[in-house]
């Protein structure tokens, strides 16, 4: 079976691929129709999330067997025509879930205790003790949205702090010992803490707007390592400016492009300036997942998956 690998990903993958017999070529700088072109030479192809995999790439790839996606969601793959198409898809939830736990904790973490703040006054020759106070997590009420892989990592990553866990799924009996699942109902009247772990699906897309904000029935903290599109960020700010968001961690924004690669290449909105200008926003370039260790993890994965498949 020939691969075709449209991303640079740990050398492991392309190094064990040939172990077990594959033919591996890369190509990490043709457009997408020079690929569309010959992908029907092809078996399989690996990416991250260079460009979208539609229905006219799907048509011209008349061999395909399986597509497989370094990372832990499918949205740039049309996956329900892939599907009908006899493609199998693979992705790699598994390898990245524990730096996703790790790094919505830190997010958290420094959002309480101001570390962002409190770094730059420093190195600015401030010492500002008292307007550094920070608060603590312990007895607070944490509540997430979507509990799969994500969501049950920072789960495990809590289960060293006095508080109550609460998540809620479309999936039912997805709880466990690290959270209770209860209604969206009930998760907004308790959460002091909202941390959002939903793939990108027409049911999550602007999820996080004013009506669903004000569903809350107390001021909150918002962490967001899961997709910027979820959260509008203009109804954001305004619960920023109203005090009904305490603070956001946001890894991912709304003003990202579909291939998570790149962001400043248009003048940004107004909100977007807020955030940035925010002392209680805490910004990161997507890399929730990006960790040396989960590099290795994800490519790993998706070797162990097209093994089990095809070999």
């Amino acid at each position: 079976m020939k691969i075709l690998h449209l991303d640079t990903n740990h050398d492991l993958l392309i190094n064990q691929l040939n172990e077990l017999g594959f033919i591996n070529h890369e190509d990490y700088t043709s457009s997408k129709k020079e690929v569309e072109a010959k992908i029907k030479d092809y078996d399989g192809i690996v990416l991250r999330s260079r460009f979208t995999i539609d229905k006219q790439f799907l048509d011209a790839a008349t061999n395909l067997k399986f597509i497989g996606r370094v990372g832990a969601g499918l949205e740039n793959i049309n996956c329900g025509y892939a599907k009908e198409q006899g493609i199998y898809l693979i992705s790699a939830p598994e390898g990245n879930r524990n730096a996703v736990g790790e790094h919505t904790l830190g997010m958290l973490l420094s959002l309480f205790n101001k570390l962002n703040k409190a770094d730059e006054e420093v190195r600015a020759g401030k010492w500002l003790r008292e307007a550094n106070r920070g608060i603590e997590l312990d007895g607070r009420t944490v509540g997430l949205i979507g509990y799969g892989n994500m969501g049950k990592a920072f789960a495990k990553k809590l289960r060293g702090f006095d508080v109550e866990v609460l998540c809620y799924d479309i999936k039912e009996g997805v709880g466990d010992a690290n959270a209770k699942q209860v209604s969206l109902q009930e998760l907004q009247e308790h959460a002091d803490v909202l941390s959002l772990h939903t793939p990108q699906t027409p049911l999550t897309l602007k999820m996080i707007d004013t009506h669903f904000i004000n569903s809350f029935h107390k001021p909150f903290w918002l962490i967001n390592t899961a997709r910027g599109k979820s959260v509008v960020t203009q109804d954001l700010v305004e619960a920023l400016k109203s005090d009904k968001i305490l603070g956001a961690g946001l890894d991912v924004l709304e003003y990202e492009k579909a291939s998570f690669e790149t962001l400043f290449s248009k003048e940004l909105p107004e909100a977007f300036q807020y955030l940035i200008n925010a002392e209680n926003v805490l910004l990161s370039p997507h890399v929730a997942g990006w960790t040396v260790e989960s590099k290795a993890k994800l490519a790993q994965t998706i070797v162990d998956k097209i093994k089990a498949k095809f070999c």
